[in-house]
């Protein structure tokens, strides 16, 4: 294709001020994305065809597997929603689905995923074992209602993405094909020449038994990997578990009540009283508000040390009861502690707080739900909040047991924990972006939308499902953050706009016309994907925007074409070799080759 006629490059010279990281600033400066609003991208040509590239390497790879492809609906009628139990938490609060009514006052939802759609198909569909497995896939556009989207593609209100549901008769078909699908998405992943990392996760709103996601380490990610360096164990931090630091005993003259004027916080307690932080165990109030509009406050107790892990305490608590949890909110509003709680302390809370704290006249649940992290619980002798302001206490025969206590993980891993006991592997930690997370739902969907098929023996039994989702458009602007210079974009060559791009540095001159005319049209016979610079620029103004847009190769045809030479610049590495244009296809060849093999 022509620049001057077909494909128009629309690089900007200065970097937009709403691009946060490089990959954003990125996309916006070589021309691949137009912002249209806050969290809304336009796909330009460039970026039309890395997103093309991308959708096939993944319709390959899961038709392989015998995936099947089809096109569901984006705008999803609330009844669905509402049979699944999601509807309030997805539209209410903070939910991050869009959503509206029609002129008949219906209520719909624009989709940021389609389990509930996708559910009622199959109860129609499948009837009998002898239909399963199947497994149905789309590549298209989803939205979400983010609260601040931000990194361009990464947080967007508006994205593309592959997402996939399989049906099986057997929790252990559908651990098979889990695995299977595992498989597929590694070699997706490679097949796009990024480098990922596979990590146990949590399953979120979407549920189940177990999940997986797979990273792109990067120093822009939102998320926190953690790992051991054999790679014998890598989990999200919100997944990870760990075996903490020893803490340090308490020294014996110290006992009863400690004075700790303004001294709120573990580290103003520690270096005021010559403690240590694993000495202290902190108490935080959180409150569970559930679908049924039930209102629970909780305690949640913690080594001074550690940091709640909220995601471990969300599925907990609404494990515990049983219910659907529809949020989980620390309480610091001054506010909200008046109108609930009577004589609380805030700030020097101890584990033994009572019932009584809670309000009559309040809306929440009349007894705290007491749960402590199993690094806490160990601890024989240790200070917490004496219930009392500007005081804490040492404790030296507290049972929490007794005093009805859940002894849990709801901890935060860190790097420099064990992830066992006698065991010297510890925890790394690397930052990463997540572009494909894959779910074992088991029957949650099936069950609540009747979707059931006869076994062998006639009986009607619930499906059950999984769960595969890739970010296309996710997969893009992750595999900038891996593969760029000072200069721009470096492209895998597997997911290139183009696979090399030719630059005539004076197209004045005939010599140099004709030459570039001959390679352009010997490269489009040979069903190389080609781009020809052909605009009447300075070569200077061509080779930065080559640079800029990344392309793996690059053909420069200057004066040396009197004598039918020209350069191959690969742009990854910006070597350059010097070649006969009769030999130039062949050398190509060999030089894309060896690209795709050191990428895949």
């Amino acid at each position: 294709m022509r620049v001057t006629t077909s494909f128009p490059l629309g690089t900007l010279r200065n970097t937009p001020s709403e691009a946060e990281i490089i990959s954003h600033q990125l996309l916006l400066k070589a021309g691949y994305i137009r912002r249209i609003n806050s969290g809304i991208y336009a796909y330009m040509p460039l970026m039309l065809r890395v997103i093309e590239k991308i959708s096939s390497i993944i319709e390959k790879e899961l038709n392989t597997i015998g995936c099947t492809k089809l096109l569901l609906p984006q705008l999803h009628p609330a009844e669905l929603w509402k049979k699944s139990e999601r509807w309030e938490g997805y539209t209410a609060g903070e939910g991050i689905m869009f959503n509206l009514k029609d002129r008949q006052g219906k209520e719909f939802g624009l989709a940021p995923t389609h389990e509930e759609v996708i559910t009622s198909i199959a109860s129609e569909i499948i009837n009998s074992y002898k239909q399963l497995p199947q497994c149905f896939y789309q590549i298209q556009t989803k939205f979400r209602d983010e609260i601040r989207p931000r990194f361009g593609l990464m947080r967007s209100r508006e994205f593309i993405m592959k997402d996939g549901y399989s049906f099986h008769s057997s929790e252990n078909d559908l651990a098979s094909f889990y695995e299977k699908m595992g498989i597929a998405y590694e070699n997706i992943f490679k097949s796009c020449g990024l480098q990922t990392v596979g990590v146990e996760a949590d399953s979120g709103a979407i549920g189940g038994a177990s999940s997986k996601e797979f990273m792109v380490t990067a120093d822009a990610g939102e998320d926190s990997i953690l790992f051991t360096q054999s790679g014998s164990y890598a989990a999200n931090i919100e997944k990870a578990v760990s075996i903490p630091s020893q803490p340090i005993p308490i020294r014996d003259n110290i006992s009863g009540l400690i004075e700790t004027p303004q001294q709120k916080t573990i580290l103003e307690v520690c270096k005021n009283n010559n403690l240590d932080p694993t000495q202290i165990i902190k108490v935080v109030v959180f409150i569970a508000k559930f679908e049924s509009k039930a209102e629970i406050p909780i305690l949640a107790c913690i080594r001074g040390d550690q940091h709640i892990n909220e995601v471990k305490l969300f599925n907990l608590v609404n494990k515990l009861h049983n219910s659907n949890l529809l949020n989980l909110k620390k309480i610091e509003d001054k506010n909200i502690i008046e109108k609930n709680l009577v004589d609380f302390p805030f700030g020097f809370i101890g584990p033994d707080l009572d019932n009584k704290t809670i309000k009559a006249s309040s809306n929440w649940n009349k007894t705290w739900t007491r749960i402590i992290d199993s690094s806490a619980s160990s601890l024989s002798k240790f200070v917490s909040g004496a219930n009392k302001v500007n005081f804490h206490k040492v404790f030296q025969s507290f049972s929490f047991a007794s005093n009805d206590y859940l002894v849990e993980d709801i901890r935060n891993a860190k790097k420099g924990d064990k992830i066992k006991i006698n065991n010297n592997e510890v925890l790394k930690e690397k930052k990463g972006i997540e572009i494909g997370h894959i779910f074992q739902l088991g029957q949650k969907y099936s069950e609540k939308l009747n979707a059931k098929f006869s076994d062998k023996d006639g009986q009607l039994r619930n499906l059950w499902m999984g769960c595969y989702g890739i970010g296309v458009t996710r997969i893009a602007q992750a595999a900038i953050e891996q593969n760029h210079d000072q200069n721009g974009i470096c492209w895998p060559i597997q997911i290139s706009p183009f696979e090399v791009i030719i630059i005539p540095t004076n197209l004045k001159d005939q010599i140099q016309r004709d030459l570039t005319e001959q390679i352009y049209n010997n490269l489009k016979i040979n069903k190389i994907q080609v781009l020809l610079d052909d605009r009447d620029d300075r070569a200077g103004v061509k080779f930065k925007d080559a640079e800029l847009i990344g392309i793996p190769f690059q053909i420069i045809i200057g004066r040396d074409a009197i004598n039918k030479e020209v350069e191959l610049l690969c742009r990854s590495n910006n070597t350059k070799l010097k070649i006969d244009a009769n030999n130039l296809l062949e050398t190509f060849i060999k030089e894309s080759k060896i690209m795709y093999n050191k990428n895949s």
